[in-house]
């Protein structure tokens, strides 16, 4: 071969990987570059034992379900998860239903916005978000209504994160946010004038003790909307399927167990919510909100690539593959959950504490 087809190829095969890992790279907002990428507040040297330990939890699946156990398993996966979530997926953890002509990013931004303007959330006021990851949806909602958020993170890692981010966006006046178990929230009572989660609340081992909480630190009046992950109606137990399907679901995302779409309202109402509405957003007319994870399967695959190369120069903690195939496997189960009509991350529930009687 002459040097001139020796030059020819070697420039085609440098503008193939190019265009492989930058003009098909992640699609919404880069958050994160590749070679950045972290165990979190987990040393390098420690991401492989880290995930190894996450997986021992459940081997003892009844220490998931206590609120002492919680903050370690929870925190060990958001901090194998969150560098590899913000670049390939964006700033907001949590997904919305398809809208036509409009974006990924625009679809998330409207879904966060419903959630403030249920709770009729208005400059001035000091809204909690419960379970804020890196603070994607605290942004768009105090730029949207101008009020001041809150948000509240087990995970400190995230919390850094989001100050960061706070500071780019220009919204730090607006925003804050505070390590801690949203299980023992350190806030006075009657705090705040709002409040949402959205597809956070799932980590909690006891829907009831994380909504008392929340119950606890709203003021009188106060509303509060949760976008829960849930089985529907469509789950059957006996269904060998619907359960490997609904166990992959939790084991891919840290969740203690997946409560029924039944026990929602009845829980708000346990701890002295009255409820206000209660809708599954992901049902008809919505477009589905797992066509993004069918979509991103070819990133998928260039992403891995990515990862299982740095991993191998050393420049991504060693584990990082892992942890990055975990959540490629999750997210055929989330499909697989979408497809089937079994399980839905966008169960609205809209509460309001009662107002104080007067004597």
């Amino acid at each position: 071969m002459d040097s001139l087809s020796l030059f020819c190829t070697g420039a085609l095969l440098a503008g193939g990987l190019y265009w492989f890992v930058c003009v098909l790279g992640p699609a919404e907002r880069r958050g994160k570059r590749a070679a950045d990428l972290s165990g979190g507040s987990i040393s390098a040297e420690q991401v492989q034992d880290s995930y190894k330990q996450y997986w021992s939890f459940f081997r003892r699946p009844k220490e998931i379900e206590t609120a002492e156990k919680v903050p370690d398993f929870v925190d060990t996966f958001y901090n194998l998860v969150t560098d590899i979530y913000e670049w390939g997926w964006g700033q907001s953890f949590h997904f919305s239903p398809s809208i036509p002509g409009k974006s990924h990013r625009d679809a998330t931004r409207l879904h966060e916005e419903m959630a403030v303007d249920l709770i009729e959330a208005k400059s001035g006021d000091k809204i909690l978000d419960v379970g804020c990851g890196v603070g994607g949806p605290m942004r768009a909602i105090a730029a949207h209504s101008r009020a001041n958020v809150v948000g509240i993170t087990i995970n400190e890692y995230q919390v850094n994160r989001a100050k960061i981010h706070n500071k780019k966006a220009g919204l730090d006046s607006l925003c804050d946010v505070v390590c801690g178990n949203f299980l023992e929230m350190p806030f006075p009572d009657n705090t705040f004038d709002g409040a949402y989660s959205i597809e956070a609340t799932c980590h909690a081992p006891k829907l009831d003790e994380v909504y008392a909480e929340i119950f606890r630190v709203l003021k009188p009046g106060a509303l509060y909307v949760s976008y829960e992950w849930v089985t529907t109606d469509k789950f059957k137990g006996e269904n060998p399927e619907h359960v490997e399907i609904i166990q992959g679901i939790e084991r891919g995302d840290a969740l203690p167990g997946l409560r029924s779409y039944a026990d929602i309202a009845e829980t708000a109402k346990k701890v002295g919510f009255e409820v206000v509405k209660e809708r599954d957003l992901a049902l008809p007319p919505a477009e589905p909100w797992w066509s993004r994870l069918k979509m991103g399967r070819l990133a998928y695959w260039r992403n891995h690539v990515v990862v299982t190369v740095l991993s191998a120069l050393g420049i991504a903690p060693k584990g990082t593959v892992d942890v990055h195939e975990m959540l490629f496997k999750t997210a055929d189960y989330l499909t697989r959950g979408g497809d089937t009509g079994i399980f839905s991350p966008m169960h609205m529930i809209l509460c309001r504490k009662p107002k104080e009687q007067e004597n």
